[in-house]
């Protein structure tokens, strides 16, 4: 059985940042085919689903479907700032190779 997804605590900081809770939102994270490898991350503030996994942390809340959840066991959701941007981020060990802007990816 995979191990869950985690989040840093840096995911969870930026979350308060934009005031997620606040707006009853949650970073939902979810695993949609397409993209240039395969399969494609989707992230977006969304209202938890009864049927979500959801990861707690400083007040905020990630959300994971049913159907991504098998695709993101033991992965790390995180927040990045870079000379090029910042954004959320996904390190997955399940995924065999990615592409360069780390959206796209092939199990």
């Amino acid at each position: 059985m995979n191990l869950p997804p985690q989040v840093t605590s840096r995911a969870f900081e930026r979350l308060s940042e934009i005031g997620a809770a606040a707006s009853g939102k949650a970073l939902r994270v979810a695993v949609e085919g397409g993209g240039c490898s395969g399969f494609q991350y989707a992230i977006e503030l969304d209202e938890p689903a009864s049927d979500d996994l959801i990861l707690e942390g400083a007040g905020e809340k990630v959300v994971i479907d049913e159907t991504s959840l098998p695709f993101l066991g033991g992965a790390t959701i995180d927040f990045t700032e870079e000379l090029v941007g910042a954004r959320f981020t996904i390190d997955n060990p399940n995924a065999a190779s990615s592409c360069g802007c780390g959206v796209s990816f092939a199990m």
